[in-house]
């Protein structure tokens, strides 16, 4: 994957594909490389040239710094699609890679083609809130979880009890979680969760004039479907599609559903068929 300084840090980052630019931004704490499990496939196929980057924060990108904001981080992204020479490019973002993306639309619109938010919130989520300042205090503490209970806890906040009910399915989704589980955040995923997301941006919204997507995920405890809806109706002209269960990580619970709606809109063509493709990873 090269790394190119840009925007005044360097960003890790990888190309698959050809034909228009989609950009792929990732959520708090995760790789890039996280979409390559679906999304990268679905897209490469459908025609298109597909980005995928390392947020500051995550290695081997650069850390940032305790300062760090969204702004920063759509500024990075508008950066890479520059560095691409991708303009305008399709955008794709979930979670906090949502909000990088509706920022990204309002700050730098003749970057983006199409936008499309993922499990987003335009305005302060308590429980996510919360969340992230336990995430802080652990790392502040020193304190180091059992892998096994991060992988629980991290499958009753992100997976849909759908999911959960199936017991050969839970099991194979805690292995990921313990497989992939960090004993202790680094300091660049600690930066990320302090940056302030008190603001409500849904007054600001409202001047977001690129075509915009905004899908829902039914069972979604860290960004609940209401939220999504909220950002869709303040986004002029902005379509809400909510799937069903799955949750937080509805891109990789329902990812034929997802790649269906990200083709469909951003191919301007009526209902496709995608194939199921890749192995789940996080």
């Amino acid at each position: 994957m090269p790394i190119a300084t840009l925007n005044g840090i360097r960003l890790n980052y990888t190309v698959t594909g050809t034909g228009p630019l989609v950009l792929l931004v990732m959520g708090s704490g995760s790789p890039g490389r996280v979409w390559n499990s679906y999304q990268v496939p679905a897209l490469v196929k459908a025609g298109f040239r597909v980005a995928t980057f390392d947020n500051r924060g995550i290695a081997p990108s650069d850390e940032g710094s305790d300062n760090m904001s969204i702004d920063d981080l759509a500024a990075d992204a508008a950066a890479l699609i520059e560095h691409l020479g991708g303009a305008p490019a399709h955008v794709v973002g979930t979670s906090m890679g949502a909000r990088i993306v509706a920022e990204l639309a309002l700050a730098r619109a003749d970057l983006v083609a199409k936008a499309v938010m993922l499990a987003t919130t335009g305005r302060s989520n308590p429980v996510e809130s919360a969340l992230n300042l336990g995430r802080r205090a652990l790392h502040d503490k020193g304190v180091e979880l059992p892998p096994q209970y991060a992988a629980a806890v991290n499958a009753l906040l992100h997976l849909s009890p759908q999911t959960l009910e199936n017991p050969e399915k839970a099991q194979e989704w805690l292995d990921i979680f313990e497989f992939s589980a960090a004993p202790r955040i680094s300091a660049g995923v600690r930066a990320q969760l302090g940056m302030d997301r008190s603001r409500n941006r849904l007054g600001d919204y409202a001047r977001i004039t690129v075509p915009a997507l905004v899908i829902g995920f039914a069972d979604d405890r860290m960004a609940p479907p209401a939220y999504g809806r909220e950002v869709a109706h303040a986004i002029p002209g902005a379509r809400y599609e909510e799937i069903a269960n799955c949750g937080h990580y509805g891109y990789l619970e329902q990812p034929d559903e997802v790649n269906r709606l990200l083709v469909d809109f951003l191919s301007g063509v009526g209902p496709s068929t995608v194939a199921a493709v890749g192995k789940c990873s996080i």
